[in-house]
């Protein structure tokens, strides 16, 4: 009965398992783009679309899109080109316009997601913004003038982290503090959601009983929230904080939240330290992510090499594009250092 209702809830908890990139983007994308933008897209072909992560406007550049290695120009029939005058030239209207449709026409209701440089829109698709920053004692108050949207397609892979939960997990309910080193763009946000999903619906084989799940969001990249509710399927058993700075966020979700694990992205900050210690000596698991090119890359920096040495972390995986992006490099003990 209880493996019958999570397929239910597989079903229906969220928007962007299964799908291309081109149904993606014409059922979520499209509707939020100016008008001259969403006619160029609508014309550009199955095979083209289909590798497609970011979707870039820059006032008075040429529109431009981007796969995982490089991007290109498109030109008003929607096609790709080397030439950037051969682009199609974004203006300041279509900024305008796409910032309206991705506000609902109210920009004042994105204000407080506007002064963190980036919104998200409907299927937890996360939108950079630049212009203008108006800041005040050091913190930003708001971004004006807005010149550039980076429009990045959520896609969840579902078994992204199959090939880890192995050394993630230990026994039927056990979970091991686990550090994932990465360099950008490899796999680790996507891997993150995974590890979150299967901890949280629990494994079949071997068998592993589902755990409570707490994710603190800071960039709504890991469930990709749209108005507090996930858009990712981070799984049944999991509470999300969105939007919530990291330090702050794993304190609130252990006082609140009586999470068995803690999943969070991009750890460095001194404080991030200090809360993910406090979550440790509260018996709560950790799994997380530093940027990193290996083992050696994190142990020259001051405060994570010190973290390392202190064999808070029991696994220790690195990622790569070496074999296509989310390549597992290595894993390791963290205690010992041993390659697993």
């Amino acid at each position: 009965m209880i493996i019958a209702n999570e397929k239910v809830i597989k079903n229906n908890f969220t928007k962007n398992v299964g799908r291309s990139t081109r149904d993606i983007i014409q059922n979520d994308i499209l509707l939020c783009l100016a008008s001259n933008i969403r006619n160029i897209i609508k014309k550009m072909p199955y095979h083209i679309l289909q590798p497609v992560e970011e979707i870039r406007l820059r006032v008075n550049k040429p529109l431009m899109l981007y796969d995982n290695k490089m991007g290109w120009f498109v030109t008003q029939e929607g096609q790709f080109s080397e030439d950037e005058f051969c682009g199609y030239m974004v203006t300041q209207n279509d900024i305008n316009q796409t910032l309206e449709l991705m506000s609902d026409s109210s920009i004042y209701a994105i204000q407080e997601e506007l002064k963190n440089g980036f919104i998200t829109i409907p299927g937890g698709h996360r939108v950079g913004i630049t212009g203008k920053v108006i800041s005040s004692n050091h913190k930003i108050s708001f971004i004006k003038d807005i010149s550039g949207m980076n429009i990045r397609i959520s896609k969840q892979i579902i078994g992204a982290a199959d090939s880890v939960m192995k050394h993630i997990i230990r026994g039927s309910n056990g979970v091991n503090n686990t550090l994932i080193i990465s360099p950008p763009q490899c796999g680790k946000t996507t891997m993150l959601r995974d590890i979150a999903r299967q901890l949280s619906y629990g494994i079949k084989k071997p068998y592993f009983q589902g755990l409570k799940v707490g994710i603190v969001d800071e960039r709504s990249e890991i469930a990709g929230c749209y108005k507090g509710i996930p858009q990712n399927d981070v799984g049944p058993r999991t509470d999300v904080l969105d939007a919530c700075p990291k330090a702050c966020g794993m304190v609130m979700m252990i006082r609140s939240m009586s999470p068995s694990v803690i999943i969070t992205d991009e750890i460095g900050m001194e404080e991030d330290i200090m809360a993910l210690k406090q979550v440790l000596n509260a018996g709560v698991k950790i799994v997380t992510s530093v940027h990193g090119y290996n083992r050696q890359d994190v142990m020259k920096r001051p405060i994570l090499g010190q973290l390392l040495a202190d064999n808070i972390f029991e696994k220790v995986i690195v990622l790569s594009k070496s074999r296509g992006t989310g390549t597992v490099e290595e894993v390791f003990n963290g205690q010992s250092g041993e390659a697993i």
